[in-house]
């Protein structure tokens, strides 16, 4: 955690924009906690508030959308190897694509604020050929309600 403080400390706000999206593209980096500490910054005037929920936001949305690209076009060989590389079991990756088919856009909402299921919804959604427009539609309401908590919660305290 240190090593993204120091990120954050030199290059501010491109550094949370770029660790965002690429912590939502699936690479293992503590998205809440770094924006509870983003959050927590803003409290001690080093970033400001309005520009770090920009890049939060956008850094989730991109992340996002680069996910469900990503699902759309390889689908399902694509996730069974990143599986593998993360070590983790099939077993989980049918629950959550089964519930988001089950459940549909409020899922991806939901999703969003569930540790480590917000990095396969994108995957999901792609697979599942959901439009473009109605993911990123409730992509980007999920990203709103996700950074504007998590900031909040790091500046109060």
């Amino acid at each position: 955690m240190a090593f993204i403080e120091q990120l954050i400390e030199n290059y501010g706000y491109i550094a949370i924009f770029t660790v965002l999206a690429l912590g939502l593209f699936s690479l293992p980096v503590p998205d809440e906690v770094m924006v509870l500490l983003v959050g927590y910054l803003t409290k001690t005037g080093l970033l400001h508030y309005s520009f770090s929920f920009i890049a939060v936001f956008l850094g989730s949305l991109i992340g996002m959308l680069v996910s469900y690209g990503l699902g759309k076009r390889v689908g399902r060989p694509f996730l069974d190897w990143l599986g593998k590389w993360v070590k983790s079991s099939g077993k989980w990756s049918e629950k959550a694509e089964g519930w988001i088919g089950k459940y549909g856009t409020p899922a991806i909402i939901v999703s969003y604020f569930i540790p480590g299921m917000r990095h396969f919804a994108g995957y999901f959604c792609g697979m599942s050929h959901m439009s473009l427009k109605t993911y990123t539609l409730f992509a980007g309401a999920s990203a709103l309600l996700w950074s504007l908590l998590f900031l909040s919660v790091g500046r109060i305290f």
